[in-house]
């Protein structure tokens, strides 16, 4: 897969479910003892945008992850070892620093009732090309959302605006998103009928690598059952 570009392994995504990517991390990834195996779900994200009743029609949405990390109003700013690329320099706003081609994933203080993305965010991030965004929180003027068509997905809503309870503090770092930590770079994989996976980027090729032969696996177990065979048996016999 070394030599496959970005674009056509995230092609070659489209034809999975984040079920198949999940299944995959759940063979790669190593877990400490005593922590659950999360194979890349984030969890409890529901799409806000475009309309709930749409999301089992929608496509899925697979892009790398830019990152925003909101801090508490009254918090001291954060230290920023690297303003350029880090933080957000005098006289920009937090959204002016969204990437194209990119999911943006925004990381919100627990606990917080305000929104962290509204309307006029939305629009600047359709301008900037931004695929979707990812809101480890809360959302608001979802009219004016789904009006732009950038796909939000998020925990929940709110009436309240971000300056309420939040603050940009840092970009293009590490961020929580449903209890799992995201790097800048890494896949987010946002399936409408299933739910939202993130790949490390690290662990990119050994998924495309290893789907392939679980998914087989599993085709050649249904049919076995199908035919009218016992799910212990086939299990047995093809999940090796």
């Amino acid at each position: 897969m070394s030599s496959t570009s970005l674009d056509q392994k995230l092609s070659i995504l489209q034809g999975y479910s984040a079920c198949d990517v999940s299944d995959a991390l759940l063979k790669i990834q190593k877990v400490p003892p005593g922590q659950t195996p999360r194979a890349g779900y984030l969890a409890d994200f529901l799409p806000f945008s475009p309309s709930p009743s749409q999301s089992t029609t929608l496509p899925k949405i697979i892009a790398p992850a830019s990152t925003f990390k909101f801090i508490p109003k009254s918090s001291s700013p954060p230290s920023i070892p690297d303003p350029q690329s880090t933080g957000f320099p005098e006289g920009t706003h937090w959204v002016d620093h969204a990437q194209p081609g990119t999911i943006a994933v925004l990381e919100q203080p627990k606990g917080q009732y305000c929104a962290v993305l509204g309307g006029i965010m939305a629009v600047r991030m359709k301008v900037l090309g931004v695929k979707a965004a990812l809101v480890n929180g809360r959302v608001r003027d979802l009219e004016e959302v789904r009006g732009v068509d950038l796909p939000v997905w998020a925990l929940g809503k709110s009436t309240v605006g971000t300056a309420a309870e939040a603050k940009p503090g840092l970009r293009n770092v590490p961020v929580d998103a449903g209890g799992v930590v995201v790097e800048p770079g890494d896949i987010i994989f946002c399936d409408p009928l299933e739910g939202v996976v993130s790949i490390p980027k690290a662990h990119l090729d050994e998924v495309l690598e290893l789907m392939p032969k679980l998914v087989s696996m599993d085709d050649k177990v249904k049919e076995a059952v199908q035919n009218g065979e016992k799910v212990f048996d086939a299990f047995k016999k093809f999940r090796n």
